[in-house]
C-alpha cells in the first residue's frame, strides 16, 4: 500500500510540474507569438480553466505529500520526503500571496477591459511563475529521490 501511495503522489505531483513547466516555457511563448489580442485572450481562458483546477491539483498534491511523509516516517528517504512537502508548501503560499492575485485580475481582461499596465502585471505574473517553477521542479526532484 505504501509503494502504491508512493508512486501515485509521485504521478500526480511530476504531472502537476509538467503542467506548470509548460505554461512558464511552451503555453507562454505560444501566447506571445499570436497575433493582436489572441495571446492576451489565451492567457485569459488559461487563467480561467487552469484557476479552477491547479487549487485542487496544489492542494491534493500537498495532502498526499503529508501523508506519505507520516505513513513513511521510518523509511530511508523520510527526510526529503518532508523537504518535498515544504518546498510545495511554499508554493502554494506563494501563489496565493503573489500569483493567485493577478491570476484573478488577468482571467476577467477583454482588449476593451485591460488595464493600461496589463502587460507589466503580465510579466509580473511571469517573473514569480519561474520562481514557482523552479520551486515545484525541487519538490518533484526531492521526492523521486526519496523513492530511492
Amino acid at each position: 500500500m505504501f509503494d502504491a501511495l508512493q508512486v501515485a503522489t509521485t504521478v500526480i505531483v511530476g504531472v502537476m510540474v509538467g503542467v506548470e513547466f509548460s505554461v512558464a516555457f511552451v503555453i507562454n511563448r505560444i501566447f506571445d507569438a499570436l497575433p493582436e489580442d489572441s495571446g492576451q485572450l489565451g492567457r485569459a481562458h488559461g487563467g480561467r480553466m487552469l484557476g479552477a483546477v491547479m487549487p485542487v491539483w496544489y492542494i491534493g498534491s500537498l495532502v498526499l505529500i503529508v501523508v506519505w511523509a507520516v505513513a513513511g516516517r521510518h523509511h530511508e528517504g523520510a527526510g526529503l520526503t518532508v523537504g518535498a512537502g515544504a518546498l510545495l508548501l511554499l508554493s502554494v503560499v506563494m501563489s496565493l500571496l503573489l500569483l493567485v492575485p493577478i491570476n484573478n485580475r488577468s482571467k476577467t481582461w477583454t482588449p476593451e477591459n485591460r488595464p493600461v499596465d496589463w502587460k507589466e502585471q503580465t510579466k509580473r505574473w511571469e517573473r514569480w511563475h519561474y520562481v514557482r517553477v523552479a520551486v515545484l521542479v525541487a519538490a518533484f526532484a526531492l521526492l523521486v529521490a526519496a523513492l530511492t
